[in-house]
């Protein structure tokens, strides 16, 4: 099977001069896609590290990401994806669950020193050897600063320098295959911090075909997405199937409606990728009267429920289709909607069952539950991940007894085989497409020293699906308001996607029987208390 770096340069040969990619920073053609990669694959190789070492890899979206994860691939190393708005906590978490052997960033984001960091981890014992240093781009002229002389010291080294360094047969078979781990990203789950799902090229190419099939694509189609790439929706509509179709696609380093609108209109998009949040605000835009959405015929979306009011508007309005994919980061997708659906299917359901998927529905011991019953969705099929990285607990949990994917979902699938979520067993908040563990947050607001409890449920908001909201007990004589308490999370450095929106204090948080805090009545709270906003 032909990897993505295959494919990308086998375009760079057949088109060189059409775009890959079209962006903030201006075009990035085929020739120069598998040129950058090139040389960045080189250059990572110069620097010692050796094939199956992990590089994390943190830049903002854009052409230079993309460029970052191909390169990793060439040198056949594997990439530690880290989201643009992660935390200090956060990536020092998957830094150091990874084993990364060098990092990939600017030298700061979101005023966070990433430079500073990077010194501190070395100081601290941390497996890093080299920090390259990009302003995004991975042009020729980056920086690497290491722990010593041998990988640049402080003075830098250009990538440039180093290429030729390799035989280019040498360069060639360091390359990582289709059914090896090439990357590793985060996930939120229901207790602490995030674990790293193990991915390989050819689930991911697997999905291109299907997705192919569901919006009748072809190479001639202009695509957008709006999502982080580190992340699965993100992964398959702007890394890997405009690359396997030869098509180009559009980037915004930073989403706004405004801008994305723009872009649709001024590149003439004809598939656009972005979650229920997203498409929602691109609605409710100033902007949307006057810009020209003619050209699009196709938006894939979901990540959470897709509403199904706002996506019927968007089909009346734009005059393209609404699709969507059903599944997690780990099990990939277990059902789709396609543009041969009827309009009812598509906006109310998650589409068929996808037969190489096997799905079956779980009761809460793992076992199948009968035809026509709602159960936990589980699959086996060539979509999932291969699990957890080194994690075996969390593995554990992950499957059934019996070896099935769980997702954290409840779902029903009728006569014929339409899966529609009807709810969730996993403690997640769920904004704007974005899973966010509750525990996580808890962990994060508890730390403050006013706190004695916390509970982080979602509140429900007509544009984000779901905001972060912590209810808290304090310890006697404190006060605390949401203001103080982010300042504390951002001293802290709590990823801001886990910052709370909302704060509610009580005298006490409500118990269950069995001495837990009583969620279910919190979430009932909150929805009564947003109704009355």
């Amino acid at each position: 099977m032909l990897t993505l770096a295959d494919r990308i340069d086998a375009l760079a040969r057949s088109q060189p001069d059409a775009p890959a990619f079209l962006g903030d920073a201006g075009a990035l053609s085929w020739r120069e896609y598998a040129e950058r990669s090139d040389r960045f694959a080189a250059h990572l190789a110069a620097l010692g590290l050796a094939p199956g070492e992990r590089v994390a890899v943190m830049l903002p979206d854009g052409p230079g990401v993309h460029v970052a994860y191909v390169g990793c691939e060439k040198a056949g190393l594997v990439v530690m994806g880290i989201g643009p708005r992660a935390g200090r906590e956060e990536i020092r978490h998957l830094l150091a669950k990874s084993g990364a052997a060098a990092l990939v960033s600017r030298a700061a984001m979101r005023e966070l020193d990433l430079r500073a960091l990077f010194s501190e981890l070395v100081a601290e014992g941390s497996p890093l050897r080299a920090h390259i240093v990009s302003d995004g781009q991975l042009e020729a002229h980056d920086a690497c600063y290491g722990r010593s002389q041998a990988y640049g010291g402080r003075g830098g080294v250009g990538a440039s320098d180093v290429v030729g360094a390799l035989d280019r047969a040498e360069l060639a078979a360091r390359r990582i295959g289709a059914e090896d781990l090439f990357l590793l990203n985060s996930t939120s789950g229901t207790t602490g911090l995030p674990k790293c799902v193990t991915h390989h090229q050819a689930r991911w190419l697997h999905f291109h075909e299907l997705a192919v099939e569901s919006g009748e694509l072809t190479p001639r189609d202009v695509f957008m997405s709006l999502l982080p790439t580190p992340f699965g929706f993100g992964l398959w509509t702007a890394h890997f199937t405009p690359s396997a179709l030869g098509a180009a696609c559009v980037l915004l380093e930073k989403f706004s409606a405004e801008a994305a609108l723009a872009a649709i209109e001024r590149q003439r998009v004809t598939v656009l990728a972005a979650v229920s949040t997203q498409f929602i605000m691109l609605l409710n835009s100033p902007a949307w009267e006057r810009s020209d959405l003619s050209s699009l015929r196709v938006l894939f979306t979901g990540g959470e429920a897709v509403p199904y009011e706002r996506a019927l508007e968007w089909e009346q309005r734009t005059r393209s289709l609404v699709l969507q994919f059903y599944g997690s980061n780990e099990t990939g997708a277990l059902s789709r909607t396609t543009t041969r659906d009827s309009q009812e299917k598509r906006l109310t359901s998650a589409g068929r069952v996808i037969e190489s998927m096997r799905v079956r529905l779980c009761d809460e011991a793992g076992g199948e539950v009968p035809a026509g019953e709602q159960g936990v969705p589980a699959c086996r099929g060539p979509l999932a991940c291969r699990g957890y990285y080194d994690d075996p607990a969390a593995n554990a949990k992950l499957y059934t007894p019996d070896g099935w994917m769980l997702t954290g979902d409840v779902a029903r699938i009728d006569a014929d085989g339409y899966l529609a979520v009807v709810g969730r067993t996993a403690d997640f908040i769920i904004r704007g497409g974005k899973n966010i563990s509750g525990p996580a947050v808890e962990d994060a607001v508890a730390s403050h020293p006013a706190v004695a409890l916390a509970a982080a449920v979602a509140w429900p908001d007509p544009v984000y699906g779901e905001r972060v909201c912590a209810y808290v007990e304090l310890r006697l004589g404190s006060a605390l308001t949401l203001a103080e308490l982010n300042t504390h999370l951002e001293a802290r450095g709590t990823s801001r996607e886990w910052w709370p929106e909302r704060l509610v204090v009580l005298d006490a948080l409500p118990r269950a029987s069995g001495g837990k805090v009583a969620k279910g009545e919190l979430r009932t709270d909150a929805r009564r208390r947003a109704a009355n906003a």
